[in-house]
């Protein structure tokens, strides 16, 4: 029975990153793979990210489909989004080898995937699928802490460990830190881990030397607290200072324009500790690095 004023299915928003329709949205139509994975149960100060996807996917309703920076309509990449992958209750280190195996499939299936957080823990299932696929791997690692601590609050699979675990999978850079521990700091120096770190100055500084470091296939991770919490205060754990927008966009254009992105991820959407118009950025950078990593075209 047709609903009334409703004469086809088409008169219906599909559940889907940028409402897309079946040829574009269809895993067989898809070149990018979106998985949302709503889990934070090793959060230690906000919890919340585990509604961030669905903001996200929500929130992308209102994008245009058109990127007039590279010239591109993004939705004729084709973008599947996948269910919502159900975190495993027996802790975070069986959620890390189930997102392996999620992300792998995905892989295999020849599609480009992203994930949408989440805490950042989810990063360490995600980098480990893609390391067996591209054995030349290396991960930009975004965020204003360091997460390079061996274990926190007792597992070693937390969001204060990804970069850590990353690190032990393959090269990995840092950029945007301006928070870290004394641990941290002690095992950045004795390993001479490439970090851009986001201080007082900046400018005085460069990502270029990170951005040497980085291989020829790139996985990027970002966790939304690299922003400045002016502009992004829906994060759970807020930072002062940070990136401003188009800094973190002209970063990934740079990686982009010399570098294959093959994976990515985007953490640590707490919608409940900021306005909408955190949701839209969110989702924003999700279709910048979908953009980024399958549009060809790129700017630097």
């Amino acid at each position: 029975m047709t609903e009334p004023g409703l004469d086809s299915a088409s008169s219906l928003i599909p559940h889907n990153f940028l409402a897309l329709p079946q040829e574009r949205s269809s895993l067989d139509a898809a070149k990018v793979a979106l998985i949302p994975v709503p889990y934070d149960s090793t959060t230690s100060f906000r919890s919340g990210s585990r509604d961030g996807p669905e903001a996200m996917i929500t929130a992308s309703y209102g994008l245009e489909d058109y990127d007039f920076e590279l010239e591109l309509d993004v939705s004729e990449i084709g973008i599947h989004t996948t269910g919502a992958l159900e975190p495993h209750m027996a802790g975070p280190g069986p959620m890390t080898e189930r997102i392996k195996t999620v992300v792998a499939s995905y892989i295999g299936m020849g599609k480009t995937v992203g994930l949408l957080g989440g805490e950042h823990s989810i990063t360490i299932g995600s980098v480990r699928a893609h390391v067996e696929a591209y054995p030349g791997l290396s991960v930009l690692y975004l965020d204003a802490h360091a997460d390079l601590r061996d274990e926190y609050m007792g597992t070693p699979f937390g969001h204060a460990t990804a970069a850590r675990r990353a690190y032990e999978c393959c090269p990995i850079a840092l950029a945007g830190v301006r928070s870290l521990c004394q641990e941290e700091h002690d095992f950045i120096r004795e390993n001479n881990v490439p970090v851009w770190y986001w201080g007082a100055d900046p400018v005085s500084s460069s990502p270029e030397s990170v951005l040497d470091s980085l291989s020829d296939t790139v996985y990027v991770s970002v966790d939304l607290d690299v922003l400045d919490p002016a502009l992004m205060p829906a994060v759970g754990t807020p930072e002062p200072g940070g990136m401003a927008w188009h800094q973190l966009v002209s970063l990934l254009g740079k990686v982009a324009a010399s570098r294959r992105i093959v994976g990515f991820d985007v953490c640590e959407l707490a919608p409940a500790d900021g306005p909408p118009a955190c949701f839209y950025t969110a989702a924003k950078l999700v279709y910048k690095l979908v953009a980024y990593a399958c549009g060809g075209k790129q700017v630097s």
